[in-house]
């Protein structure tokens, strides 16, 4: 039997899959990797593929389940720890349904349309003190970083004098360098938490995690643990994906000037731009999930028990779906991309994601229309394949 291919793997350049990838999508939809302990699991390249196994019940998220694939032992570490529960990303319904309908209204399009001009205001206010602190200038700390920070604090009612805390606490939890150092990043986010709903208790405030306390936490409806949990998802998730679509965005459209100059010329394709964007870099690249039952997928039988993961990175290059997928076309339509994922697990935050990468993407080039890096390209460094792709840092001019 041939060598299977190891998942995940390190990019050679921060917007491309891993070359290693290539020779899966010559297998068909489907083909076989292995993950770090030597386990073989599926991995799904195929669009239509992706998209009928993401909408099918018999493919579970249940993160408890034995047989749930992890991509690295500081994950494992993690699901193995007693106190675990799984929240949100990691629960199948009914019990998703039940805690995604409590978050629904928070992140649908009215409120997020709302939030626009604040958000707006963050964008400006950042960029302002870049100008007044001169260049060259680190865009991850100065920008990226802080404007999704300080958009989720104000959203679930979380101080941002803590965002140094719980950025380093994010940190360390999804790319500490041993299982001990996600595990303490998590012990000390729980704690966080729990002080911060305490307080709020006591001290009602304005924001979503106010009136969850309100409306189901005093209610019974709502477990105190289990609001910790959800609070550190929606706090760790709603500043980390977004900061890493900020930098690697920023990164790629000075990569591809051309490209930049069209979305200078006309600034109303931005919202277009941004769904290629999340199409071309794919910064979560790896969706877990466990079969229950046997699934006939793509000319293959997945039997139950075993693991998928779904590339993200592979299944938005699918030429059966994109003509030209490894170009940077703002001509196309990407709104069927799977950056966000699909069917009942899809992202509940991807309003306020395109809104704050429209926002601080369109701001940044033209308030910066000289904007450029300010090193060499093949020496910024990114991060490695096992957490989500984006830039480490990202020097830059203007």
């Amino acid at each position: 039997m041939a060598e299977t291919v190891a998942f995940p793997q390190d990019r050679a350049c921060p917007y491309h899959p891993p070359t290693a990838y290539e020779p899966l999508r010559e297998q068909g939809p489907l083909a076989r990797v292995h993950l770090y302990d030597g386990r073989e699991v599926w991995v799904v390249t195929g669009h239509a593929e992706a998209r009928a196994l993401l909408t099918d019940q018999r493919l579970s998220s249940d993160r408890l389940n034995p047989d749930f694939p992890m991509p690295n032992a500081r994950f494992e570490a993690l699901r193995k720890e007693p106190r675990s529960r799984a929240t949100l990303l990691g629960v199948d319904d009914p019990e998703h349904n039940v805690q995604r309908r409590m978050l629904i209204p928070s992140f649908g399009l009215k409120r997020i349309a709302a939030m626009r001009p604040r958000i707006q205001e963050i964008v400006d206010r950042l960029l302002d003190d870049m100008v007044a602190a001169g260049q060259p200038a680190e865009l991850v700390s100065a920008f990226a970083l802080p404007v999704p920070s300080m958009v989720i604090c104000e959203l679930l009612g979380v101080p941002y004098a803590d965002h140094e805390f719980f950025e380093d606490a994010s940190r360390r939890l999804l790319r500490g360098p041993a299982a001990s150092d996600s595990m303490k990043a998590r012990n000390d986010l729980e704690a966080y938490f729990g002080g911060l709903i305490a307080q709020k208790e006591a001290e009602p405030g304005d924001g979503l995690l106010d009136e969850l306390i309100a409306d189901r936490l005093r209610t019974g409806d709502l477990p105190r643990d289990e609001l910790v949990n959800m609070a550190m998802i929606l706090l760790v998730a709603g500043h980390e994906t977004t900061a890493n679509m900020i930098s690697l965005g920023t990164f790629t459209l000075l990569q591809h000037p051309e490209q930049l100059a069209a979305l200078r010329a006309d600034p109303s394709l931005m919202p277009t731009a941004v769904e290629e964007l999340l199409r071309y870099l794919s910064i979560a690249d790896g969706m877990l999930r466990v079969a229950t039952e046997d699934i006939e997928v793509g000319g293959v039988t997945v039997k139950a028990g075993d693991g998928v993961v779904l590339s993200t990175s592979l299944v938005n290059r699918d030429e059966t779906a994109y003509d030209a997928p490894n170009e940077l076309d703002w001509d196309r339509s990407a709104r069927h991309h799977v950056a966000f994922g699909f069917g009942i697990h899809q992202c509940l935050g991807q309003n306020l994601a395109r809104a704050e990468l429209e926002i601080a993407l369109h701001s940044l080039f033209a308030r910066f229309p000289g904007l450029r890096l300010a090193a060499p390209a093949e020496e910024i460094p990114f991060k490695p394949g096992d957490t989500l792709q984006g830039m480490v840092e990202l020097p830059v001019a203007w």
